[in-house]
């Protein structure tokens, strides 16, 4: 009988934890990019300050960070109605989901919290976006099985239209107020 170091077997139990949460992890952080990277590209599309970006963009990021992980709690929650356990499971779950958003989302709105000249910031957050768009994607194949180039890109597109729609709106908008 082989006796395993403590490590290891250590570093295999925070794996199987982290994996089990991977799932609720990406699709937070999936939503928190794009839904934030379309809050500055709709910003940015209307002309507005660089100040309404950062406002805009933090309370997108904490209201539906926040929203995002309490639906998923709900969600599961309504599973296992009354069972203590499986009710603290759903709210790990739903904390996953708010963190993978949080951490994500942060990134589009990185380039407006960091001293840049003001036309380098939203050329700086698209491709902070575009990157992590990418990232996070390809990370989905820890979960999926499917390729990494394949999951990268497919996140990657679904981003830029949501931020090529939402920079439409905002400079129609723009127009018709």
């Amino acid at each position: 009988m082989a006796i395993r170091p403590a490590v290891p077997a250590q570093r295999a139990g925070f794996g199987r934890v982290a994996g089990h949460y991977l799932p609720d992890l990406v699709y937070g952080a999936n939503d928190g990019i794009i839904t934030t990277f379309a809050v500055v590209s709709g910003v940015v599309g209307a002309s507005l300050s660089a100040r309404v970006v950062v406002i805009l963009g933090l309370a997108n990021l904490i209201a539906d960070g926040f929203s995002m992980g309490a639906s998923n709690y709900l969600a599961r929650r309504s599973q296992v109605e009354r069972d203590v356990d499986a009710r603290l499971e759903a709210a790990r779950h739903g904390a996953a989901t708010t963190i993978g958003f949080l951490i994500a989302g942060v990134v589009p709105l990185a380039a407006y919290l960091v001293p840049l000249s003001p036309d380098a910031k939203f050329p700086a957050a698209t491709v902070l976006a575009a990157v992590a768009l990418f990232t996070v994607g390809a990370a989905r194949t820890l979960a999926t099985r499917r390729g990494v180039l394949r999951s990268g890109i497919e996140m990657l597109l679904v981003g830029s239209v949501a931020g090529a729609v939402a920079f439409g709106i905002g400079a129609l908008a723009a127009t018709v107020t």
